[in-house]
């Protein structure tokens, strides 16, 4: 199925029937990626008057009862309100659903201990180009990334002014394969999360960081279609969809 989409002025034409999903799955077990110190998630049959609702044990239906946080626990889509004190709910902000992006590749560079992308880097691989939204896929590009465990681990994240140049050059949508675009450990700072919703001004309450997806190698860098889907959750996140469609006119 060929759908055209209209883009303020534009029209593009994409194909539905070629998805391309750059999710995390969530599982409950310790294969699933995890970081900020928790626990995996849990997916397990409800149990009620002493009986497990589940069809293995004899109910006539499955029951389960999942229990996660979707900032640890895989893809995520986040507000301003992770980090304000205000209720910002991801439900309420995120209005629209297809935006164009274009998915970039970094190396992170080296900066003391830390591993980090800077504005330089994003600057070069955007150039000119106008995009709603952007997906960072860092290397190395390993299959790990879909179980690794990041806790104490101090992940690649960005720096201040790369953040700050994403703001600048009109980014709505940050999507990273990282567990988050600001250093493990930082006293609470946030510099990258600050920038780029730009709390030291008028709050970008429309847009939005994406942590922990993937992007398989088969995905080439360049312009596509991004269908970010989210569910419903009256929260500052939500676990997330974030769907990529190759435009083909």
């Amino acid at each position: 199925m060929i759908a055209t989409i209209q883009l303020k002025s534009r029209k593009l034409k994409i194909d539905l029937t070629k998805p391309l999903d750059i999710s995390i799955p969530l599982r409950g077990d310790a294969s699933n990626v995890s970081a900020w110190y928790l626990n995996p998630p849990k997916i397990k049959p409800e149990i009620i008057d002493g009986d497990t609702v589940s069809v293995a044990n004899g109910a006539v239906i499955n029951f389960n009862t999942i229990t996660f946080n979707p900032h640890s626990h895989g893809t995520h889509t986040e507000t301003v309100g992770h980090i304000v004190e205000k209720v910002y709910s991801i439900n309420k902000h995120l209005k629209q659903f297809f935006f164009l992006a274009e998915v970039v590749t970094v190396a992170p560079e080296k900066l003391g201990d830390d591993y980090v992308i800077s504005k330089k880097q994003l600057k070069f691989t955007l150039g000119n180009k106008k995009r709603d939204a952007i997906i960072i896929r860092t290397m190395p590009n390993t299959r790990d990334k879909l179980s690794k465990q990041y806790s104490n681990t101090n992940p690649t994240y960005l720096l201040e002014d790369a953040a700050e140049y994403l703001k600048t050059k009109g980014i709505k949508h940050l999507l990273v394969d990282l567990p988050s675009v600001d250093k493990e450990q930082d006293g609470g700072e946030l510099l990258a999360h600050n920038a780029f919703w730009n709390t030291k001004g008028k709050l970008r309450l429309d847009a939005t960081i994406t942590e922990f997806i993937y992007v398989s190698n088969k995905i080439e860098d360049g312009k596509y279609m991004l269908n970010l889907q989210i569910a419903p959750f009256e929260n500052d996140a939500s676990p997330s969809k974030p769907i990529l469609y190759k435009i083909i006119a």
